[in-house]
């Protein structure tokens, strides 16, 4: 007679032991979780916090068709190869209509498959620089199922895409020759966030003068700490100049634990993360208090110019304990 078959356990139940076995589909579960918030969020990122503060974020931002994805593919690839338990937190435009997004990031990693490289897409879902609401949540658990880098890699548009900068011990900014953006890039203040700058597609036409340009606005920046961000040129495709990368941002990491600069980094993301916690939480408190009927009576004033808008805030601020 055969045996009965068993459910499975109600996942959590072993939800840590088999995170730190990096155990792939705990951690997409994991993240899963967090990605959709609320109280299981919060409950699980309470229960794997301990476990964290040992992994390496890498972020990698820059320009729209720089290479990004091709280039963090490369760049798991060496890191595999020299023994690194690595994941990857590729985050996607997302349509700001429905919501939805391509994922096509995985699409682009398809040869990581079986490597035990760790590749989770996340939709932007319309956040400033191109970062997922619950990535630095998404990197808690990766940090918690013990991999060593986790490479979080930016949308790359507009201002907003320093707040990379936020969330990595390393910033790599890429750019590419021909693109025309290295104004733009300096203008929007992305230089000021790299650690490493990265002129990718080097094998084009002005490859070293992109590198030039950027060597030369680094020598008007006084104000640089005694990290100075080095220049490589890589072909992403091919893997020319990776090992190099590889190494450069090894160094920066070294840089950062050997001046003690890594718990101002983690401290400075965590009140981030707080501020932005408490911002939202207390937004949602002040419009459950009031009801649809005041918010409209608020807003048809302030639309027919009878108050303004900081009038209405404070008076909202002064009555919060009184609706």
């Amino acid at each position: 007679m055969s045996s009965p078959i068993l459910p499975k356990p109600p996942f959590g139940e072993s939800l840590v032991s088999n995170l730190q076995i990096r155990d792939p589909l705990t951690v997409a579960r994991a993240i899963t979780r967090v990605e959709r918030g609320g109280v299981a969020a919060r409950e699980l990122v309470r229960e794997i916090f301990p476990l964290t503060g040992r992994a390496d974020l890498i972020g990698v931002t820059g320009a729209p068709g720089t290479g990004k994805s091709t280039l963090v593919n490369a760049m798991a690839k060496e890191l595999h190869a020299r023994g690194k338990h690595v994941a990857i937190l590729a985050v996607d435009p997302s349509s700001p209509f429905t919501g939805g997004a391509i994922l096509g990031d995985r699409l682009r990693m398809q040869d990581l498959q079986g490597t035990g490289v760790f590749i989770r897409s996340m939709a932007s879902r319309g956040q400033l620089g191109g970062l997922a609401a619950a990535v630095s949540d998404a990197a808690l658990v990766l940090d918690a199922a013990n991999f060593e880098t986790i490479l979080i890699e930016t949308v790359g548009a507009g201002q907003g895409e320093v707040d990379i900068a936020r969330y990595a011990h390393t910033t790599l900014v890429l750019e590419a020759p021909g693109l025309g953006d290295d104004i733009q890039a300096i203008k929007a203040g992305i230089l000021e966030i790299a650690d490493v700058l990265v002129v990718n597609k080097a094998d084009r036409d002005g490859a070293n003068a992109t590198a030039a340009a950027l060597e030369m606005n680094l020598n008007l920046n006084p104000d640089r700490t005694a990290w100075r961000p080095p220049v490589l040129k890589t072909v992403a495709l091919t893997g020319k100049g990776v090992p190099e990368l590889v190494d450069a941002i090894a160094s920066h990491q070294s840089y950062i634990r050997q001046h003690d600069l890594r718990r101002a980094q983690e401290t400075a993301r965590f009140r981030n993360k707080l501020h932005e916690l408490l911002k939202t939480e207390l937004l949602q408190n002040l419009l459950d208090r009031y009801p649809d009927s005041r918010w409209d009576a608020w807003l048809h004033e302030i639309t027919e110019r009878k108050r303004d808008v900081y009038t209405i805030a404070n008076e909202i601020l002064r009555n919060k304990n009184n609706a």
